[in-house]
C-alpha cells in the first residue's frame, strides 16, 4: 500500500516540477529544443519531443535500479514519473494538440480549460512572457473563461 502512495505522490509532485521545467529549463537554457514547438512548422516531429526522452531517463533508471536492489520505493518514484509522462502524452499531444486523432472534439469543461490555458501559453512564440506553464492543474483564470462562453452559448 505504501508503494501504491509513493507513486501516486510523485504523480502529483511532478505537475509542479513540470511547471518548473517548463518556465526555467524549456524556456531558459534548452529554449532552443522547445522554440520549434512555439513555432510550428511542417512535420510530425519536433525538436521538442527530446524532453520525452529526457524525462524517462530517471523513470527508468528509478524502475531498473529498484528492481535490481529491490528497493521498491525507488520503484514507486520511477512509476509515478512514468504515469505523469503517460498522462501528459495522453492530455498534451492526443487532446490538446491533436498530433494523434483521437479526442477531435469535447463539451467536457476540463478538456476545454486545458486547451484554452495551452492555447494562452502558445500565443507566445517566443521564450520571454509566458503564462500557463503547468499541465493538468488549470488556473481559476481559465476555467473563469470557460464558465463565461458557456453563458454566453445558454443566452
Amino acid at each position: 500500500m505504501i508503494y501504491v502512495l509513493v507513486t501516486l505522490l510523485v504523480f502529483v509532485v511532478m505537475e509542479g516540477i513540470t511547471w518548473l521545467t517548463h518556465r526555467y529549463v524549456m524556456h531558459g537554457f534548452l529554449w532552443y529544443l522547445h522554440e520549434d514547438h512555439h513555432q510550428k512548422g511542417p512535420g510530425f516531429w519536433e525538436k521538442n519531443d527530446a524532453f520525452f526522452v529526457i524525462f524517462a531517463i530517471p523513470s527508468w533508471l528509478c524502475i531498473m535500479l529498484g528492481s535490481m536492489n529491490q528497493n521498491y520505493w525507488v520503484v514507486s518514484i520511477g512509476a509515478g514519473i512514468a504515469l505523469y509522462g503517460f498522462a501528459y502524452f495522453l492530455v498534451h499531444e492526443i487532446i490538446i494538440h491533436q498530433r494523434i486523432k483521437l479526442f477531435t472534439r469535447s463539451n467536457n469543461r476540463y478538456i476545454r480549460a486545458i486547451r484554452w490555458a495551452h492555447k494562452m501559453h502558445h500565443k507566445h512564440l517566443h521564450k520571454e512572457e509566458g503564462e500557463s506553464f503547468g499541465m493538468l492543474i488549470v488556473a481559476k483564470k481559465y476555467w473563469d473563461k470557460i464558465r463565461r462562453d458557456e453563458k454566453l452559448k445558454a443566452v
